[in-house]
């Protein structure tokens, strides 16, 4: 059971272009786009490589997901601003990105009881008649550093999710406290 076992499998993280995006005209202009305003107020652009999804709202403000690293995130905010120059927008700020979410999937190497788990462990939901996994809330309270939060979906073959974490080092801090409350309860 070791933390190689889990991976990063999505990035969330916000920015800002530091500029008023003019949403119509990229939807007119750009194929890769999905824009409907009465629906939803920000604009969905398609990045084939990376392959990432981001919001962009008229004051532009930014959301991408998709990325699994963070080269890739960087990446496709460089696509974006070229995709805006082709509009004759001109960003000149260099975007700061703030991880919004880290979700990685793994597994802990071993089969699980979720039905005992959800009777021994604090802050659980389980309804298997609902979904076959179970949703466990901890907080991971490192030596040293500040305290987070993480959540973790739980299955019975030992495959985990986890999110709610903004760093690849709470990844691997919340994996190692969700096997420490695993192993008290066993």
């Amino acid at each position: 059971m070791t933390k190689k076992d889990i991976r990063v499998v999505n990035i969330v993280v916000s920015s800002s272009l530091g500029h008023d995006i003019p949403l119509e005209k990229m939807a007119a202009t750009l194929s890769n786009t999905e824009y409907n305003p009465e629906q939803f107020p920000g604009l969905v652009i398609r990045i084939k490589e990376p392959k990432t999804s981001a919001l962009i709202f008229n004051s532009g403000k930014i959301v991408c997901t998709g990325a699994r690293n963070l080269e890739d995130v960087q990446r496709s905010i460089k696509q974006i601003i070229k995709s805006l120059e082709k509009i004759n927008i001109k960003i000149t700020v260099e975007p700061k990105v703030t991880i919004q979410n880290i979700v990685a999937a793994g597994g802990v190497g071993m089969d699980l009881n979720l039905n005992v788990l959800a009777m021994k462990l604090q802050n659980t939901e389980y309804e298997p008649e609902q979904f076959p996994g179970l949703v466990y809330k901890i907080n991971v309270e490192p030596k040293g550093e500040k305290s987070f939060k993480a959540t973790f979906l739980l299955f019975s073959n030992g495959k985990v999710v986890c999110t709610g974490t903004k760093s690849e080092h709470q990844v691997h801090q919340a994996l190692d406290a969700l096997i420490e409350n695993l192993k008290k309860v066993k």
